[in-house]
């Protein structure tokens, strides 16, 4: 038990250490775009770690956690229900996934075709529960047919069917339309730009909030890139590996 307990004091520590590295990071970063602190939320990618690092990181005040899979994230979201969380979907999502997503996502953040806004909606109603979605933009995604381009390897919506999508969720039931996400493009005339992806991606969130004005969120930047982010204006950024340490392999 004792040695359980010094394994946990030191996890713990670790933690604590890589959050204030972070937190250190985004304040600078936001002093020198000079934006307000508040300005910005941390969100923590907890893929592959276990429950029990994100109940450390929830006694270290940590408020918003991410996952990309679901055979992941939903037992994970079960056994820390009892956490003062909001949960964030950020990987590409199929939908035979969606009803085990709509029990404990509060925000989809990789909302991309038509066909998963309807799954949404459908599953949302049943549960009782309102979503937040986040239209996921790929940057590096050809613009024929916007409407329902999405890329196969990455997921996202070609900027130019932004709008059309934006619609569609606004108009669904149970589903609240909160902004848009981006990963920074491998490929394509923003690769290695990711202040110029992420300046793009606060063009398209400033179209957007022209017709819905409430949809002002606006998530991008990683551990690697998180200051080029804030310099753009993201209002979220998720943050994995800065805070968690390398991930294991997965099996």
């Amino acid at each position: 038990m004792a040695g359980r307990r010094a394994v946990t004091d030191d996890r713990r520590t670790q933690l604590a250490d890589s959050l204030a590295q972070v937190e250190e990071r985004i304040s600078a970063a936001c002093a020198k775009a000079g934006r307000p602190r508040d300005e910005v939320t941390l969100i923590v990618v907890t893929k592959t770690y276990p429950a029990s690092d994100v109940r450390l990181l929830a006694e270290l005040g940590v408020r918003h956690v991410a996952e990309n899979r679901d055979q992941d994230a939903a037992p994970k979201a079960a056994e820390c229900a009892d956490l003062p969380l909001t949960w964030h979907f950020v990987g590409q999502l199929q939908t035979n996934k969606v009803r085990s997503v709509a029990g404990y996502a509060g925000i989809v953040q990789s909302v991309d075709r038509p066909k998963l806004v309807t799954a949404l909606s459908r599953e949302a109603v049943r549960a009782g529960r309102e979503l937040g979605c986040l239209i996921q933009v790929a940057l590096d995604a050809s613009s024929q047919d916007a409407r329902i381009a999405a890329r196969a390897d990455r997921g996202g919506v070609a900027p130019e069917g932004v709008p059309e999508l934006a619609e569609a969720i606004a108009g669904a039931q149970g589903l609240r339309l909160d902004g848009v996400m981006t990963v920074a493009p491998l490929s394509g005339p923003y690769a290695g730009r990711q202040l110029a992806a992420f300046e793009r991606l606060m063009e398209i969130s400033s179209d957007l909030r022209a017709t819905h004005p409430a949809a002002n969120m606006v998530s991008a930047g990683m551990s690697a890139d998180l200051e080029d982010a804030v310099a753009a204006g993201a209002t979220h950024v998720r943050v994995g590996t800065a805070v968690l340490g390398v991930r294991p392999r997965l099996g």
